[in-house]
């Protein structure tokens, strides 16, 4: 047998923080990180991984114990992140726009001994944990501001009085990594397990293999690292080959994102760039929209949802460069279907990224043919834990499969549609009809007579929505994903 050692994910021992450490020595003075505040490089990351690590484990935390991260994205991130993985504990990376009781739920399920937070959220955390029973037994604060209330400590200080740990904990590829939840689309966070391989398969399988980031790249992503998609784009797929990862706190606006893309922070200008249809969409929209010779895009990336071909075009039009789009999911990790940086074919999802098996099957599990509809099989070494989401989104209109994404798609294609998110609800009857909630664009007037019409001529007849309803803005995730739970919900409490 092979000997085996922590840069093996098929082997006995496998530690991806250490993996990630690896991959960049003798790159000490490498940029790594640069936020607003601060820049990291490679041998300032690895202290910090090393620092926490040590922190951890002195306060108590042992292997496989939950660390609860409440965090914007900051230099810290990634050190409290890697650090917990590196000492063996096992990291809970939470959505920052949720509310106390989200928060409390999560510290509960996760029994977290130990938190994270950044200033900014050190309330939202309290209240949190004064709603319900909890495990913690300290805070740490990240970027804090003096004093703190009793129980909470400055991340500065926590590190200051441990000397880093220069070993880590021998894991094993599939002992528990660190956690994530779902994104709340259809309902309630999900608690997500990964282990310490799979990061570093997304990384080698589709950073590296189909999007061919190097070292020379400087990645920018609007989703967020709590997120599977931000957590590749901004940690595992940039730190495996070396480069530099712009990180934005505040929440991404069209003026933000265009902003950094123009080097506006530590004057780094992103050469790879990642987003979410919708979020294309409001860029293109926004009325502060730079040319394409502000910035240095080499490539865009496109995940959360499908990308309507219009977005694509327009996109490209513009800045000379493709809108790379993917599927995945956090069960996933990553993306595992997905168009290629040189062959993009706008209005499909492209072609099964290498490593990954992909088979659409009927309801009695048996691979349907080309043109057939079907739900969405996936393997790959990637695949969480104990847990694995099944969603269904096709919507059985008078007794034919309509997709909600085909119907949205050309609703956006209308000059006076910004957004648009289609729904299935029932009639009188019981029936499903299609509803499509719709946003304008500002200035912009159309009825909805004016948008089925357009439809009609469009689709097959029994496709057009049936009901239209026009509303400022569609609810959100964090990362941009329209939760058809919350229209659902609106929809029902009309009825």
């Amino acid at each position: 047998m092979a000997e085996t050692t922590a840069m093996d994910p098929q082997g006995e021992v496998f530690n991806f923080a250490q993996y990630l450490l690896d991959c960049n020595t003798g790159h000490a003075a490498r940029l790594a990180y640069v936020d607003d505040q601060r820049a990291l490089r490679y041998g300032e990351l690895a202290h910090g991984v090393q620092a926490v690590a040590a922190a951890i484990k002195a306060s108590g935390v042992r292997r496989e114990e939950r660390v609860f991260l409440l965090m914007h994205d900051c230099v810290d991130w990634p050190c409290a992140f890697l650090g917990a993985m590196y000492c063996g504990s096992v990291p809970v990376a939470a959505n920052t726009l949720l509310k106390a009781e989200d928060y409390a739920y999560m510290l509960a399920k996760s029994r977290s001994q130990l938190a994270v937070v950044s200033q900014a959220l050190l309330s939202v955390l309290l209240e949190a944990m004064a709603l319900g029973p909890h495990e913690l037994r300290q805070v740490v604060v990240s970027r804090a501001v003096h004093p703190l209330p009793e129980g909470c400590v400055a991340m500065e200080d926590w590190l200051a009085a441990q000397a880093a740990l220069a070993q880590c904990a021998p894991t094993h590829p599939q002992d528990p990594g660190f956690w994530l939840f779902s994104s709340g689309s259809t309902g309630r966070p999900k608690a997500t397990v990964h282990s310490h391989a799979n990061p570093y398969w997304t990384a080698k399988l589709y950073g590296q293999d189909v999007l061919a980031l190097h070292a020379g790249d400087v990645c920018f992503s609007a989703a967020k690292l709590f997120f599977a998609y931000g957590l590749g784009n901004a940690l595992s797929f940039p730190l495996s080959v070396g480069a530099t990862t712009v990180l934005m706190a505040e929440r991404p606006t069209p003026d933000a994102v265009f902003h950094r893309l123009q080097g506006g922070v530590g004057g780094q200008k992103p050469t790879a760039f990642y987003g979410a249809p919708t979020f294309f969409a409001a860029m293109l929209a926004s009325p502060a929209l730079p040319t394409a010779q502000a910035m240095a895009l080499r490539l865009v990336s496109s995940a959360g949802e499908a990308l309507p071909a219009d977005i694509g075009q327009r996109f490209k039009a513009h800045f000379g460069v493709d809108i790379v789009d993917g599927i995945g999911s956090t069960e996933m990790l990553h993306i595992y279907l997905s168009n290629r940086p040189e062959q993009v074919r706008y209005g499909t999802t492209g072609w099964p990224v290498p490593g990954y098996d992909i088979a659409l099957r009927d309801d009695a599990g048996q691979e349907v043919p080309d043109g057939e509809t079907g739900d969405l099989f996936i393997r790959g070494p990637s695949a969480a834990m104990p847990y694995w989401g099944n969603r269904d989104d096709m919507l059985k209109v008078s007794g034919v499969y309509v997709s909600p994404f085909e119907v949205e798609s050309t609703l956006i294609e209308h000059s006076a549609v910004l957004e648009a998110a289609v729904i299935g609800v029932p009639d009188a009857d019981g029936l499903t009809k299609t509803k499509a909630y719709v946003v304008r664009k500002a200035g912009q007037d159309v009825s909805a007579e004016e948008l089925k019409a357009f439809v009609k001529d469009r689709l097959a007849p029994f496709k057009y929505p049936r009901i239209i309803e026009f509303v400022a803005e569609l609810p959100k995730t964090a990362t941009g994903k329209i939760q058809r739970f919350k229209l659902r919900a609106l929809s029902a409490g009309q009825a």
